[in-house]
């Protein structure tokens, strides 16, 4: 066994699979936008989560038994510390459970039972009070010694897990309060360990993975008085010096980075379920943005998926989230996907490879085509027009235009698009053409026709592409339009016989020629499950992503009442249910990981669906908010695009709706609008 299968087999013990189950709000919203779950004697519960910096991925597993006590495995992940094979899967990653870290004790107590001087001491008595999430974790509990007398010491113990920001190393801090009137004294045993990979398994030169301690000793505590210690998981590369972590320096960097990616695009409505769903996404996804050897990448994480690009979840998910979200760094790790796409354009049009791994060195292509040249189209022009900066705009084109080139040349002779497969690599059906990669062509090409304009491309090439697009959208209708199972929807491949998940694909692209019958399928018992859309009728898989491009659709149809009450049920159940917070990747496949492309696909719920908002023009864009009924008003504040910063507030005015785009030092534009069609704005 290698290194690297080693360390993913510590990874995945005891492996967690969530399958659905029924709504279970076991967490609540505090003030301070956190989650906390306050535990109860007899209600066991396991869960995982993922947090992420430039240089290092943490994922915890976390569980608590009928009596309180909890379990951790760590599992820390560097991705830019490369194994061989240095393939999709070359990340060096190790798991660190409680017998891996220094013992605590409390007077001569410890925490964990142990063996002290060949006898087996039981150690204190833990039990969990709360576990709260905020882009930190922080566990909460009491520590008690007992002996034949009753308690004799009482602690307060507070962990906070956090990666750091922008180095190779995560945290663990320790915070014990004497919660007893009698002082007492509390310890940390002194650790230093080394585990040293091989160059036989790493990529360049020796790596090594530390662990260490911080404030180690024994303090003396009155009673109220506190202590902090800490073990750090730190990696270091070609025998360099270990330089050790200032604890303070690393709680505050990644403080003020979930802080600033709360200061991005926010939502505001009188649903603090919908406002808090989206800020986690939108943590999840700006967290996600790896430090390579050519440059920041946005990458899905979730074990397998560091250091590398996907055609799927950062051309076309993310990308056009970071072209208004108000990242800078977000922005640059997407023009640098679409850069390392762009590398493998060629003049005999063969496909430009699905995914980009390794830092950028070495690529994977195992499904053949899945459209990737339709989501790379799709993407790069709406992240194009929406950053308002001409200079990636004509940086871009040439990747844009490549790729539609190469989709035109796979329009078979019904007017539709060829491909080996689609997105789910063959998991499931997609034939010799589906719909995803058709419509996601379409929308491309009406994007493509926008930009022409804008960067100073002859009207005729935009003319072209709109033709294309016009008889693009007649050949979707005719060849993927059916009755499928009783509704008037679409048929996935030409074949396809039963509903799946992804006939919602041209609502998200503004074709709504079959949308009633298309939303009825959807919500239909033959394809909405406990966790959304299935991906095919009768089969217990689901997918979040295309969930989300369900919801995203239905909103942009019009049918809002509709989409903000399985938004809503949706929200909950990946916010306060029984895996949480962010949305996730699959089941049974993953263990449903919390990839970082499903929550820009959430955010984009939002921006596109609730608020369709849509890209025209390097400065412009249309809207058509779908203001819920009994909601009075809501926001998007702090949107950056288009070359602005500004908000759009939507109110009530009796029938009609009133939408104002406020920016800083210039007048507001405010449009009253009848619900119809859409509005156009030029900023």
């Amino acid at each position: 066994m290698t290194l690297r299968t080693l360390s993913l087999a510590l990874a995945l013990l005891t492996p967690i699979i969530l399958p659905a189950q029924e709504k279970t709000s076991r967490w609540h919203i505090l003030n301070n936008g956190s989650i906390e779950w306050t535990v109860k004697p007899g209600d066991p519960h396991f869960d995982h989560i993922e947090m992420s910096g430039q240089q290092v991925s943490l994922h915890v597993r976390y569980a608590v038994d009928s009596a309180l006590s909890p379990d951790l495995v760590r599992t820390i992940i560097f991705p830019n510390f490369r194994l061989k094979p240095n393939d999709t899967h070359g990340t060096l990653m190790l798991s660190f459970t409680a017998g891996d870290l220094p013992r605590f004790f409390l007077n001569m107590t410890p925490m964990k039972p142990s063996l002290i001087n060949g006898y087996l001491n039981p150690g204190l008595n833990e039990k969990v009070i709360s576990i709260n999430h905020s882009g930190i974790m922080q566990i909460v509990s009491n520590l008690e010694k007992n002996d034949r007398t009753g308690i004799t010491n009482k602690l307060i113990c507070k962990r906070t897990l956090l990666p750091s920001a922008d180095l190779p190393a995560a945290i663990e801090k320790y915070v014990f309060i004497n919660s007893d009137k009698k002082a007492c004294n509390v310890s940390m045993e002194y650790n230093f360990k080394e585990i040293r990979v091989d160059t036989l398994h790493s990529t360049s030169g020796p790596l090594s993975v530390y662990t260490y301690t911080l404030n180690d000793g024994v303090k003396t505590l009155q009673q109220g008085d506190s202590v902090v210690f800490a073990v750090v998981y730190q990696a270091v590369r070609n025998g360099e010096p270990l330089v050790k972590i200032n604890l303070d320096n690393e709680l505050s960097k990644r403080i003020n980075l979930v802080n600033s990616i709360k200061n991005q695009m926010q939502l505001v409505t009188p649903d603090a379920v919908l406002n808090t769903a989206f800020a986690f996404a939108r943590q999840r996804v700006g967290e996600s943005i790896f430090k390579t050897k050519n440059g920041y990448i946005n990458s899905p994480g979730g074990f397998r998926y560091h250091a590398a690009i996907w055609a799927n979840d950062q051309a076309e998910y993310t990308g056009p989230w970071f072209g208004y979200a108000g990242s800078k760094l977000g922005e640059e790790a997407a023009l640098n996907a679409y850069r390392w796409f762009a590398k493998f354009m060629n003049p005999q049009y063969k496909p430009i490879p699905s995914s980009i791994i390794a830092e950028g060195i070495d690529f994977w292509d195992g499904a053949g085509d899945r459209g990737d040249q339709a989501m790379i189209a799709y993407g790069a022009s709406r992240f194009a027009l929406a950053t308002g900066n001409i200079a990636v705009a004509k940086e871009l084109w040439p990747l844009i235009e490549y790729c539609l080139e190469f989709s035109r040349r796979k329009v078979n002779s019904d007017g539709v698009v060829n491909s080996d497969s689609d997105e789910l690599e063959g998991r499931f059906p997609a034939g010799t053409a589906n719909l995803c990669t058709s419509s996601l062509y379409y929308d491309a090409l009406l994007s493509a026709s926008m930009l022409c304009r804008e960067i100073g491309k002859p009207q005729q090439l935009a003319d072209n592409y709109m033709k294309q697009a016009i008889r693009l959208k007649t050949a979707i209708g005719k060849y993927f339009g059916a009755r499928v199972e009783g509704f008037d929807t679409y048929r996935y491949y030409k074949e396809n016989v039963v509903l799946r998940s992804w006939i919602c694909m041209p609502l998200t692209v503004g074709i709504f020629d079959r949308a009633a019958g298309t939303i009825d399928a959807l919500f239909s018992p033959r394809l909405w499950t406990a966790d959304g859309l299935a991906t095919q009728a009768g089969d217990k898989t689901f997918w979040d992503r295309s969930t989300l491009y369900g919801l995203r659709g239905v909103f942009a149809a019009g049918e809002t009442t509709k989409a903000l009450d399985y938004l809503k049920k949706y929200s909950e159940r990946r916010l306060l249910g029984v895996h949480v917070p962010y949305p996730v990747e699959a089941y049974p496949e993953g263990d449903q990981k919390q990839l970082s492309g499903e929550s820009a696909l959430y955010c984009r719920v939002i921006t596109e669906g609730m608020f369709g908002l849509r890209p025209t023009g390097l400065h412009s864009f249309t809207i058509s908010p779908k203001l819920p009924d009994g909601w009075n008003e809501m926001a998007l504040n702090k949107i950056n695009a288009f070359g602005n910063t500004f908000d759009i507030v939507v109110k009530r005015d009796g029938s009609k709706t009133i939408v104002t785009i406020n920016r800083a030092g210039k007048a507001p534009i405010v449009r009253k609008w009848n619900g119809k069609g859409s509005i156009a704005i030029a900023l």
